[in-house]
């Protein structure tokens, strides 16, 4: 059971719990690949106090998390981690929180990275659930790992058929993670919407839900929200994280349910 103080502040102690917690998550995502593929060469360190995480040249979860919070940032561990995304053909990208500093953010600078990318790292507590719990959506069961991929693609194709197959896929690896459960919200007895939760340290991470275009505005992502924030009370989670594009519906949609933003985090790509 994890405790935080009743107030929780955006601070650099907040930064490295939210960090690791997302970049456990990805780590964990490349040993899931390794172990149901171990020939793809997913491979992972940690380096400066960061997880150094590679799971494919192309893939989105190639990068580091939590450089320069844990330990100050030297260029000789900017070199060994350069080194180890060269060596597998990627390019070298970082997630960087504000709170690593000007020393990290002026050394990146100096080395040739570019700022690409930046989100909205958001938190709440978990609140006690109420006493009626919403049906629409449960946890999924382990023998429905291919369903969820499924309903996952399909949510987040629809603007983009082509990438179905490489969804589904990348859905069933999520699914395989060890610290992570998945979840599933039906409409009339049909899945229609999924979502996950990756837990590491007192923190429940939320990682993005869709839904399926034919059953939108159905109250599927609000119950899956529900059931996730009800899991993470009963199994002692206090804190949940989101991450949204910076500015975006979804960082809105997160905030009418009580997310805060900590920090806008910069993406960097060496160049």
């Amino acid at each position: 059971m994890y405790r935080y103080p009743a107030m929780v502040f955006a601070d650099l102690d907040l930064s490295r719990r939210l960090e690791r917690a997302e970049g456990q998550a990805c780590l964990e995502f490349a040993e899931s690949r390794q172990r149901l593929d171990p020939g793809s060469g997913a491979a992972w360190m940690q380096c400066a106090g960061a997880n150094v995480v590679f799971d494919g040249v192309d893939s989105p979860i190639t990068q580091t998390f939590g450089l320069g919070l844990f330990e100050p940032l030297t260029p000789g561990a900017l070199d060994q981690i350069e080194r180890f995304f060269r060596d597998r053909g990627a390019v070298v990208v970082h997630e960087v929180s504000p709170l690593a500093g000007i020393a990290t953010l002026d050394l990146l600078c100096a080395r040739g990275y570019r700022p690409i990318e930046l989100s909205s790292v958001m938190y709440r507590p978990v609140d006690r659930p109420g006493t009626r719990e919403n049906t629409a959506a449960r946890v999924a069961a382990p023998e429905e790992c291919a369903l969820w991929a499924e309903v996952s693609a399909r949510g987040w194709a629809h603007d983009n058929p082509d990438l179905r197959g490489f969804l589904e896929q990348f859905g069933a690896i999520a699914f395989a993670r060890k610290q992570s459960v998945h979840f599933i919200a039906e409409l009339t007895g049909q899945p229609g919407a999924a979502g996950a939760l990756s837990l590491h340290d007192g923190v429940a991470l939320f990682g993005g839900a869709a839904t399926v275009p034919e059953m939108r505005r159905h109250g599927l992502q609000a119950a899956l929200l529900e059931a996730r924030m009800r899991y993470a009370f009963e199994h002692g989670y206090p804190l949940a994280m989101m991450v949204t594009e910076a500015g975006s519906q979804s960082q809105r949609n997160a905030e009418r349910q009580g997310f805060r933003i900590a920090y806008t985090r910069t993406k960097w790509r060496l160049t």
